[in-house]
């Protein structure tokens, strides 16, 4: 999605109260026109560890809420786990409790059959025979993504929106027997496969709990630390890089820390295919309130740094 005006802007709150800070972002990105729409949910549950290698539960239930209070038509939350088996996870961690509760429909994305998928052709991407990406993601009337913000020991650097997206891409589809996430996995490539998947499904807007994230290790465990921060944009190449400045202000893995923060795999590639912004100079970076500004200037000053 390019950004208006030349640039996108990215929301940052500084706050110990999570249900304050989400839902005062959420009165920025105006939710008018989410009146009657059809919404489809990526969060971040990837294994059954707890925040910040998943999503909290609380996030998802004032998400969820300030979602409906919007007058949405429906929500439906699709996920593949990567580290674990997807309906364990989300049971163990109190997805399907919290979706009778608030009335939100789950899909298990690797319980679907073919017709479930579309398949995206191999060319001009790294992947060798393209991938499959889950339907509900493309036929949705807005699609939302709620991300954590973390290291990644296994050639991801980094787990932020681009790689959750990883999530609602196929593992295996029926009469095919090719294991995509193994290539993925397994490439020199992987990072630019990762940037590649966004280029293929529209994201309406990115809510990014940094509460506390991972400073090492990653995607399931690590060293932690509490930045208290959360974000919101419309801009998955924007929060990222601003994701990996928060990284970058606590001194994390030499490979989040080398260079040029829009030089890195992931969001060169990303930004190469048009998913975001192709440069800092385009991201607007707006604190809501006093105790932000001081981290917002922070997390300018590195994203600035050549």
């Amino acid at each position: 999605m390019a950004p208006q005006n030349g640039k996108a802007k990215v929301f940052l709150v500084k706050t110990p109260d999570r249900s304050v800070g989400i839902r005062s972002l959420l009165k920025k990105l105006d939710l008018n026109d989410y009146r009657g729409k059809n919404v489809a949910l990526k969060p971040n549950f990837n294994s059954a560890d707890p925040f910040p290698a998943s999503t909290h539960i609380e996030t998802l239930k004032i998400l969820v809420e300030g979602l409906k209070e919007a007058q949405i038509s429906s929500l439906i939350l699709g996920e593949r786990s990567g580290m674990g088996i997807t309906r364990k996870v989300l049971e163990k961690m109190g997805v399907l409790d919290l979706s009778k509760k608030l009335g939100f429909k789950v899909v298990v994305l690797d319980e679907q059959d073919a017709n479930a998928w579309v398949k995206i052709d191999a060319d001009g991407t790294h992947w060798s025979r393209g991938f499959y990406i889950a339907k509900m993601f493309l036929e949705a009337d807005k699609v939302v993504q709620t991300c954590c913000l973390k290291t990644h020991r296994f050639g991801g650097h980094f787990t932020l929106s681009l790689k959750n997206s990883t999530g609602l891409v196929a593992r295996r589809v029926t009469g095919d027997s090719h294991d995509y996430m193994s290539e993925l996995h397994g490439s020199p490539d992987q990072r630019l496969m990762i940037a590649e998947i966004n280029r293929y499904y529209d994201v309406d807007f990115v809510l990014m709990d940094a509460m506390k994230i991972f400073v090492s290790g990653g995607p399931e465990h690590g060293d932690t630390v509490e930045p208290k921060i959360l974000l919101a944009s419309r801009d998955r190449v924007a929060i990222d890089a601003v994701g990996v400045a928060i990284l970058r202000s606590y001194g994390v893995t030499r490979e989040v820390m080398a260079g040029n923060i829009f030089e890195l795999e992931q969001i060169r590639r990303a930004a190469e295919l048009g998913v975001g912004v192709k440069s800092a100079e385009q991201i607007k970076l707006t604190p809501l309130n006093d105790k932000s500004i001081e981290a917002a200037n922070k997390i300018e000053n590195i994203l600035k740094i050549e």
